[in-house]
């Protein structure tokens, strides 16, 4: 087996593979055995046809097909297995040149290879410094919002409609003065101010008495899902059976025992502040590392195939795929809710493929200048963090793992190293 890689433009190769006869009569073989049961031979029983007889009545290349997908996948994984300063980072496009008995086989496959990167300035990067003080508005705020969470819900019989309130009504939509599908509606409940319905109907709603009917107009938006329904103009006929409104506990010692550990209103706010603080300095650690990582990718030069790009942004749209499924949702449902396809989708977040990509580089070429080094203490230290993280023993995560992820672990560990090393090297101005 042999490969010959050709360089192109952009950080694309051409990776031209040749396997040895032995392996294509190997691969025709197996084809054989694979679908020999789909053959009828005069003379035999289904499957009892020798190969030399099914390639007699059906061609030489009636296996080829099969042939070629195992030479395939079997050679381009093991040239790669064993070449590994030819590092691809996208799927190949295939080209068989030959594919013949008794020949060698020879295909081609178009990859784009990993980029080299040239580190721009990395140590002592200056960065804007982040604010973390907390402001007693929002302290203010992060208790209205604890205090709304605990607002008893009351029905209202004496009043109008209002802002914010809570209803119940039945309604039907006109065109033209003609219902449209998927226009009616009974007991909907609706707050309003949620801006869930056509823009301007649930201002119209206020004011609007229980029990009485109310003729809203509206115009539906040009972007609208229903084609039938972009920008027409529409009447709705609407009854608001119910009003309901919250209750808001008023702010002392009994609210602050009710919604934390602590007796006193005073000391409820305190350890809001607190809290939020600490929720300010960790968010400003991730900020700071963004932005440290950024001016470090603006200050680098690197060559981005097209290919990575689009390998990214599948795997981040499969990764996107999985977290949907664990909420019900599959991303063809998503796609009619969001009136997005999978190429839209796609380049939608290319944006997000990218910087994942340049980040990653940026961090590896840092782990790649500094030579930093992993421990047995370091990895043991982290295969105890693993297990802590998964409740599980430490015996059973290594026998989980196996040796082969070692590698992986270890290259993890001195990304992080990197990251340490950027952040604390920078300086906030």
């Amino acid at each position: 087996m042999s490969l010959q890689v050709e360089k192109l433009e952009h950080n694309m190769a051409n990776l031209t593979i040749e396997m040895p006869a032995e392996d294509v009569e190997t691969a025709l073989n197996n084809a054989y055995k694979k679908n020999k049961n789909r053959f009828s031979i005069p003379g035999f029983r289904k499957g009892k046809a020798t190969r030399a007889m099914i390639e007699k009545m059906y061609g030489p290349e009636v296996f080829y097909n099969d042939a070629a997908d195992e030479l395939i996948d079997h050679g381009f994984q093991k040239e790669l297995d064993e070449n590994r300063e030819v590092e691809v980072v996208s799927r190949p496009e295939i080209s068989i040149t030959q594919l013949e008995k008794g020949k060698p086989f020879i295909f081609t496959a178009k990859v784009a290879l990993k980029p080299e990167v040239e580190l721009g300035k990395y140590k002592g990067v200056k960065i804007e410094k982040i604010d973390t003080t907390v402001s007693d508005e929002e302290v203010d705020k992060e208790i209205a919002a604890e205090r709304d969470r605990n607002a008893r819900t009351i029905s209202v019989e004496n009043r109008p409609v209002k802002d914010g309130d809570m209803t119940i009504i039945d309604f039907e939509g006109f065109v033209d003065g003609v219902a449209f599908e998927g226009g009616k509606g009974e007991n909907h409940p609706l707050t309003i101010g949620s801006h869930t319905f056509i823009p301007g109907f649930e201002e119209q709603l206020i004011g609007a008495e229980i029990d009485s009917e109310k003729e809203i107009n509206v115009t539906f938006p040009e972007d609208y899902q229903a084609e039938e329904l972009k920008g027409k103009d529409a009447v709705f006929k609407v009854t608001v059976k119910e009003i309901k409104e919250k209750e808001l506990p008023d702010l002392d010692d009994e609210f602050a025992s009710e919604v934390s550990d602590y007796e006193t209103f005073a000391e409820y706010k305190d350890s809001v502040r607190k809290n939020l603080e600490e929720r300010k300095t960790e968010n400003a650690k991730r900020e700071k590392e963004e932005k440290v990582i950024e001016a470090i990718v603006k200050d680098s030069k690197m060559d981005i195939p097209d290919a990575m790009i689009d390998e990214q942004a599948r795997r981040m749209t499969s990764d996107y795929a999985q977290r949907l499924k664990q909420q019900g949702l599959t991303l063809e449902q998503y796609f009619m809710f969001t009136n997005l396809d999978m190429d839209k989708f796609l380049e939608q977040i290319r944006p997000q493929a990218v910087k994942r990509i340049e980040t990653s580089l940026v961090l590896e070429a840092i782990v790649k200048a500094e030579d930093f080094k992993v421990t047995d203490e370091q990895y043991e230290a982290e295969l105890e963090k693993m297990a802590s993280e998964y409740d599980m023993e430490l015996d059973k995560l290594k026998d989980l793992l196996g040796e082969g992820s070692r590698e992986g672990i270890e290259s993890d560990i001195k990304i992080q190293k990197a990251v340490d090393f950027i952040v604390e090297s920078a300086k906030e101005k």
